[in-house]
């Protein structure tokens, strides 16, 4: 996703006027008018430029570089046109302002790494969103997690969990221009935080998107080892299964294997009697005739989803009437015995992925 676009009135550079981020402009644009009574000048387009392309974020080195000038920072602060999430680090509020978190995410970890330097890049937690790995708790919209090696003495930042974790240039990686630790030291040091629910729920979600392959898994078990909860990690592993596409698959799951009911197959395909797709299914358990499905929050409770279901439903049926479906929710998550119980369950209107 690209950086939000200036607001009305904000000048930027034209397309062959490309500012470097912390370099100086070689002629700072200003707009050509003052504001009336006071003589106040308006912020320059080149500095507008470089927060546009850092999510709405600028270093005061960067701002400087463009020609503005301490007292410009104090007047945009204290008028609220800009804030200070960081020391030494502005942002720009009309560039800010998307609601979308993942946008809000982007603008935190580019603004705390603004403020650590160009020793430091997201990890943990904060990489993992970064990389969209799916399964952890939601973003407080505050704490991002950088990382700093050999940081020696622990510096304290506002809204910034800091580590020191040893990592070597080779783990490091850009994306959509922050720096970051790659997928898999991302999910090493992630799993070490988080208890097995979730840690399994990431496993799967690296696999599904490719962003680890199964031949990596064991690389990153041995270079976790010797680290506070590497023996539990390389237990989790065992129940990790890529064919999941969601961490409420992953969750379901891991009810049924530690009842004792693990699914047969995964997205598991049904035919018609001409050879046809008629839908695929999260869990199939053969020996039941029983269905799972995942009901998640998400397009399948639209309309025309929800038409394009029941006739998936309807052919199911024809071509495989000794089937059972049952369907399971969040909620069935705050009482196992639910998903546990749902074997039992008689035929119900449920949503066939696909």
């Amino acid at each position: 996703m690209n950086p939000p676009e200036p607001q009305q009135g904000l000048r930027t550079p034209g397309p062959g006027a490309s500012v470097a981020p912390g370099r100086p402009a070689s002629a700072p644009q200003r707009s050509n008018a003052l504001s009336a009574g006071r003589g106040t000048r308006t912020v320059p387009g080149a500095a507008l430029a470089i927060a546009a392309r850092q999510y709405g974020v600028l270093s005061w080195a960067q701002a400087g570089s463009t020609g503005v000038t301490k007292s410009d920072v104090r007047r945009l602060v204290r008028n609220g046109e800009w804030g200070r999430p960081h020391t030494g680090v502005y942002s720009v509020r009309t560039l800010t302002a998307s609601p979308d978190t993942k946008t809000h995410l982007r603008t935190a970890a580019m603004a705390a790494q603004l403020a650590l330097g160009p020793n430091s890049f997201a990890g943990g937690e904060t990489a993992a969103r970064l990389w969209e790995m799916q399964g952890l708790p939601l973003w407080d919209g505050r704490t991002v997690h950088m990382v700093i090696p050999a940081l020696g003495a622990q510096r304290h930042h506002h809204r910034i969990t800091l580590h020191s974790w040893p990592t070597s240039p080779e783990e490091v990686t850009t994306l959509h221009g922050i720096r970051l630790t790659n997928p898999g030291r991302t999910l090493r040091d992630t799993l070490l935080r988080v208890d097995r629910e979730t840690a399994v729920c990431l496993m799967d979600s690296v696999l599904h998107q490719g962003l680890v392959l199964d031949d990596e898994i064991e690389e990153l078990e041995l270079a976790n080892r010797g680290r506070r909860g590497c023996v539990n990690v390389r237990r989790w592993w065992r129940l990790a299964d890529g064919r999941a596409e969601s961490p409420l698959e992953t969750r379901v799951r891991l009810i049924c294997v530690d009842g004792g009911i693990p699914p047969t197959d995964l997205q598991h395909r049904f035919l018609d009697g001409h050879g046809r797709a008629i839908g695929v299914a999260d869990f199939w358990w053969e020996e039941q005739q029983l269905i799972g499905e995942a009901d998640g929050l998400g397009p399948h409770s639209l309309p025309q989803a929800l038409l394009r279901d029941r006739e998936r439903q309807n052919a199911l049926q024809r071509w495989h009437p000794g089937v059972r479906i049952v369907r399971f929710t969040w909620q069935d998550l705050e009482h196992t015995e639910n998903v546990l119980k749902g074997q039992g369950a008689t035929l119900e209107v449920v949503s066939i992925n696909r």
